[in-house]
């Protein structure tokens, strides 16, 4: 319990004093933000902002992490190194595309196919790890079995043996990386969206993790034999405590990204962010409850798909511009209404979320 405050905590003061300096550096090295002539016409104000802000996220959090480990004397766990490998390696990815866009005053960063490239490696990479390493339990980093608010047995990617469920869970854990960054990145478009939605949903899961941990199944007990309602992860304790150490970057860092920003994450924070939340789904067995937790993150990334499926099919636009958030910009709101409100929602969703995964365990608890 005291390894989730420090996390949280230290994280928290590495962002919020480590960010100012870090725009400083940047702006000596003039490494602003670069807008698109056909976005929102306000969004012209917000040209040569810093970017490149998701570094200070990343560090914040690493940092946070290692030094409630280091307080406590423990060791980290093998599914939250994993965890953090994506977000480090996403925010890499990130990283390059935000440079290069610097770097030669242009909106388009690393071409699409080399981001996919890079994407494509860190989670295949993450996926054949995350089905290694069982701890004394045989419970390992992730399942191949996909999951609502726990493994459903009638849905194991393994049904056809080990190999092919290696390659089958390597395309779904490719899937949820690819949608969780995507959807952070979609919705990284007004001041302290994406940052403000993924404390929600950091906070979501640590309570997630915190009640898994409180549950979890005990030795030679398992979910047929006698602890029915415990849970299978192989680390809750600690996915909480990277969930409090996401929880303290992002709140660090939306003091000085609030509107109107001082910096932005840019590709190398919403991927990297992006990759933490997909990790987290898996680690913790949650991968569908958590759409529905993160639901923002989804419904901005499919009013993008309806947008470009309707123009190419129709020719008409459903919205008067893509993602959803600028629509509303379009149709008058201000920014900080727009991210205020679709906060709100965010949270509603982390709520409903939560209510389900503990719905579904009071009948067992009650058995």
């Amino acid at each position: 319990m005291i390894a989730i405050i420090i996390a949280g905590i230290g994280s928290f003061v590495l962002s919020i004093l480590g960010t100012p300096q870090y725009i400083k550096l940047l702006v000596r090295r003039s490494y602003g933000q670069f807008v698109r002539d056909d976005g929102p016409t306000s969004h012209s104000t917000k040209r040569g902002t810093p970017t490149m802000g998701g570094v200070a996220i990343i560090l914040a959090t690493v940092l946070g992490y290692l030094i409630s480990h280091a307080v406590t004397q423990t060791w980290p766990s093998v599914s939250v190194l994993l965890v953090l490998f994506l977000m480090v390696g996403l925010g890499f990815v990130g990283f390059l595309d935000d440079y290069l866009k610097i770097s030669k005053q242009r909106s388009l960063g690393l071409r699409p196919r080399a981001k996919l490239i890079g994407q494509f490696l860190v989670a295949t990479v993450f996926a054949v790890l995350a089905l290694l390493f069982p701890d004394s339990h045989g419970n390992t980093p992730a399942s191949t079995q996909i999951s609502f608010v726990r493994d459903i047995p009638w849905l194991d990617l393994a049904f056809g043996g080990t190999v092919v469920g290696f390659i089958l869970f390597a395309i779904w854990a490719n899937f949820l990386v690819a949608a969780w960054s995507n959807g952070v990145n979609l919705t990284d478009g007004l001041d302290g969206l994406a940052s403000g939605a993924t404390i929600l949903f950091a906070a979501a899961y640590l309570l997630i993790s915190f009640w898994q941990w409180r549950q979890g199944c005990a030795e030679g007990l398992d979910l047929a034999a006698g602890a029915p309602h415990c849970y299978t992860a192989r680390d809750p304790l600690d996915t909480a405590v990277v969930c409090s150490a996401i929880i303290g970057a992002c709140v660090g860092f939306l003091w000085w990204n609030t509107s109107p920003a001082k910096i932005f994450m840019g590709d190398t924070g919403s991927l990297a962010l992006g990759g933490a939340l997909a990790g987290l789904t898996i680690v913790s067995r949650t991968e569908i409850v958590g759409a529905i937790i993160g639901g923002l993150f989804v419904a901005i990334s499919l009013s993008v798909i309806i947008q470009v499926v309707s123009f190419k099919t129709t020719g008409k636009r459903v919205f008067r511009m893509a993602p959803l958030q600028h629509h509303f910009e379009l149709l008058g709101w201000n920014e900080v209404t727009i991210v205020v409100r679709f906060w709100i929602v965010a949270g509603l969703l982390a709520a409903v979320g939560l209510g389900l995964f503990y719905l579904e365990a009071l009948p067992r608890l009650s058995s």
